[in-house]
């Protein structure tokens, strides 16, 4: 049961690190790429606008 405690902490780590890269990369997207990404994830139900 201690592996598997170890084995969430380092997908907890993965997922930080995926985050980290992406808001980096998203930040350099121009406003038209920004709204395909948008409709993109908006269609998949990826974005609820519902906060």
């Amino acid at each position: 049961m201690a592996y598997t405690g170890r084995f969430g902490q380092l997908d907890d780590y993965r997922r930080d690190e995926l985050i980290r890269i992406i808001e980096h990369s998203v930040e350099k997207l121009t406003l038209q790429e920004l709204e395909a990404l948008y409709y993109d994830m908006s269609t998949k139900n990826y974005i609820n606008d519902e906060y």
